[in-house]
């Protein structure tokens, strides 16, 4: 609190009496940072950046080109119009822009603050080829909704990224912030400012702020404070509807980690959207150290949207574990404008994304059954994708091609290798040590503020377990031999093989569907390529590519095809069928009856017969 209310004292100073500024050199004084969300132009939002004196001629100020967790070049720059530099007599200094990135300011001596307006990010999504990721995006709704990734509001002054930060947001005062910065003790009894308080640039980055109406719950996890924010255009989802489901998860997960403690707070900011043009369209979640943005559609069923958070949320919180807490130096100090990346990949992300599956069967969220058909679903995304790659040659150069195509291969091959390691360690300790174990004991040696060498951390783990390790890693993660996911089912009594299923004619599944829109082609409906097909597909002679035309007679659209679906779950099986496709150059007539459908189908099963040895380590496993 005195730490606090002293940042907010000396920055009352500095507002006050601008001509003794130059007594407080820049790296001795916090950076204020003035936000208004009232005064809202053209969606955008004016940013004021108020720093201590420069004693040099040219300054230089950067907003992040990449921020840690996205692994993508997104240049939040190009957001940012009519950046302006002024001395300490309100007269603009000569600025030239070397980059999408970064401005530099001439007769620094004499810099007083600059300013510039941002443009929020999920109003631009449908417009680029690579538009940035949603939940680390931004997004300005004057008067109902903001979406404060501070990265994308907040930028640097070269050398400065490690004094404090004074934010004041000037705000409606029917909305309410959602987030884990601290705040300020401030008199505020009009409700129109807020004030937060960081103690380096990245503590800034690190902390997302969401402004809505009060739509928000918190709830206690042993000694873990969570808040879950939910912004809701049209009032379908509460804050209360969802907390029930949040609150059962996190429970399973703190029981899962035991002992890893990395935070007392987390915030769930949750912003569900309209997904039209001008909305967010990219979803998923992204982590921070006490907190995550999670962005879904509105038009989500509960169950479905439940379950969706279950699988990002519990993705993100056990990022607490890494790269949170267990990383390397490239992430610990992560430049923002020229990022060097780690190679390792495969536990950031992998070892993640397979805790929030794993801990979902050990905890008795899921069944052996849906573990199975993840893991399966895994083995089968995986194939997407270069097996023949050096996982760690890809986590190094992942902002670059070939590699940045690979990078959503870390959620699916990244699991199962930690799959696959889990079950080595498991055997070689007798059940008793597996990769949660690794991780609390590189948590216990390293933890958030001491990094570890990015070359060395595989030594490390090879002289903490067993030199069988060695050649795991040496195979698998450096080297680009594909890993044979059978053996190590065969260790716990599984094996994965092609079995029937009964399905429909055009879904596996309700949500798996055999056929697909083109938007790029005037939302053509074709049938999928690179998956197995029904057998009414194949019987009929239905290829994946064809653009399906007419269907008995009926023309195949956008808006005739619901009917057509329907129609079909009510077939008897000698329905006759005619479907007229587009194949390449080709027009052809399919026929065929309606018949009883099934699909072949990746399957992981347990085998009969199984040894005491083989039973003792699936359960170590799949039961902790």
């Amino acid at each position: 609190m005195k730490k606090i209310a002293i940042v907010f004292l000396v920055g009352a100073v500095l507002y006050g009496c601008g001509s003794t500024k130059a007594l407080v050199t820049a790296d001795k004084a916090p950076v204020l940072v003035d936000i208004d969300l009232v005064n809202v132009a053209d969606d955008k939002v004016m940013v004021k950046v108020d720093p201590g004196a420069f004693t040099s001629e040219m300054v230089s100020f950067y907003i992040p080109k990449t921020v840690p967790g996205t692994y993508s070049t997104d240049n939040y720059g190009k957001y940012v119009e009519g950046f302006k530099a002024f001395d300490y007599d309100g007269n603009e200094l000569s600025v030239s822009k070397a980059d999408d990135n970064t401005w530099n300011i001439s007769n620094g001596q004499r810099l007083d603050k600059v300013s510039y307006w941002v443009n929020d990010t999920y109003d631009s999504e449908g417009e680029q080829e690579e538009a940035v990721f949603s939940p680390s995006g931004t997004n300005i709704l004057a008067g109902e909704n903001f979406v404060l990734n501070l990265h994308g509001f907040v930028g640097y002054f070269k050398g400065l990224k490690e004094v404090p930060y004074t934010l004041v947001i000037n705000k409606p005062a029917d909305l309410v912030a959602t987030t884990s910065l601290p705040k300020g003790m401030i008199d505020n009894t009009e409700n129109t400012k807020d004030f937060f308080s960081a103690d380096r640039y990245f503590e800034v980055i690190d902390n997302p702020i969401m402004y809505g109406k009060p739509n928000s719950e918190t709830f206690q996890i042993n000694d873990i404070t969570v808040t879950l924010s939910v912004y809701s255009p049209n009032g379908t989802y509460t804050a209360t509807s969802l907390k029930d489901r949040m609150e059962k998860m996190m429970s399973a997960q703190k029981a899962f980690l035991g002992d890893i403690d990395g935070t007392k707070q987390y915030s769930i900011l949750l912003y569900l959207s309209e997904m039209g043009a001008n909305d967010a369209n990219g979803f998923g979640a992204l982590e921070h150290h006490t907190s995550t943005v999670v962005v879904l559609p509105e038009v989500m069923q509960k169950e479905r949207l439940e379950q969706a958070m279950v699988d990002v949320v519990s993705h993100e919180f056990f990022h607490i574990v890494t790269p949170l807490n267990v990383h390397s130096k490239e992430i610990q100090y992560f430049d923002f404008n020229d990022p060097q990346m780690s190679q390792h990949l495969w536990m950031y992300e992998g070892t993640t994304e397979y805790f929030a599956n794993l801990f979902q069967i050990q905890q008795g969220l899921i069944d052996e059954a849906e573990f199975y058909k993840r893991v399966m679903g895994k083995i089968s995304n995986a194939k997407a994708y270069n097996d023949a790659m050096s996982f760690t040659e890809m986590s190094k150069n992942v902002l670059e091609e070939p590699y940045k195509a690979e990078y959503a291969n870390v959620y699916e091959k990244g699991a199962l290798i930690n799959m696959a390691l889990d079950i080595t360690l498991r055997e070689l300790s007798n059940g008793e040590k597996g990769v949660l174990w690794l991780m609390k004991e590189l948590s216990k040696k390293y933890g958030d503020m001491t990094p570890f060498e990015d070359e060395k951390l595989i030594d490390e783990i090879v002289a903490m377990t067993y030199p069988e390790i060695r050649s795991f890693f040496d195979t698998h993660v450096l080297g680009d031999t594909p890993i044979d996911y059978n053996a190590y089912f065969a260790k716990v009594g599984l094996a994965s093989g092609s079995v029937e299923q009964s399905c429909g004619r055009f879904f596996l599944d309700q949500e798996v569907p055999f056929i697909d829109a083109d938007p790029s082609n005037d939302n053509a409906i074709f049938v999928r390529k690179g998956i197995s097909l029904s057998s009414f597909l194949t019987d009929l002679g239905a290829q994946g590519g064809d653009i399906i035309k007419n269907i008995n007679g009926t023309p195949v659209t956008m808006e005739g095809i619901g009917p057509i679906l329907q129609q079909s779950f009510v077939w008897p099986a000698e329905q006759e069928v005619t479907m007229v496709v587009q194949r390449g150059e080709e027009e052809l007539t399919l026929k065929g009856t309606a018949g009883t459908p099934v699909v072949m189908v990746e399957k992981v099963t347990a085998i009969e017969g199984l040894t005491a040895a083989q039973t003792k380590l699936r359960e170590a496993w799949m039961k902790g």
